[in-house]
């Protein structure tokens, strides 16, 4: 069992700079490929980022390219989405997600196991 707990959330402008954190606990984090995800009201969940257990692979929407990334601290456990350019599209609620699948980065809903309640993100105009 993997718990994750976000934070980091808030509401900023546009062209703003914000960074989410997700602490995960439990028997099998640290082999697990961690993502983010994001849910805007009335809308389906999507993909944010993805990345490895051991970081050596990362993958993106194309929508945050270039202007997110994705990181983890694997001593501490911790997974960081660093939110640059935010634009008032990017609104929503922030999952973080873990795989068991750890060599995998992947990009689909899916294939998690392990989800956060989300800390919500709000980028007004």
């Amino acid at each position: 069992q993997v718990q994750l707990v976000e934070s980091g959330g808030g509401l900023v402008q546009a062209g703003d700079s914000l960074r989410l954190s997700c602490a995960a606990s439990g028997r099998t984090a640290v082999t697990s490929a961690m993502g983010w995800f994001r849910q805007a009201p009335g809308e389906d969940r999507e993909f944010v980022a993805s990345i490895t257990w051991n970081v050596q692979s990362t993958a993106y929407a194309d929508s945050v390219k270039g202007r997110f990334t994705i990181s983890r601290d694997i001593d501490r456990n911790l997974l960081y989405l660093q939110m640059n350019s935010l634009k008032p599209e990017d609104t929503a609620v922030y999952f973080c997600a873990a795989a068991d699948r750890g060599w995998v980065p992947s990009t689909l809903a899916y294939e998690y196991n392990y989800w956060g309640q989300g800390t919500r993100v709000t980028v007004s105009s």
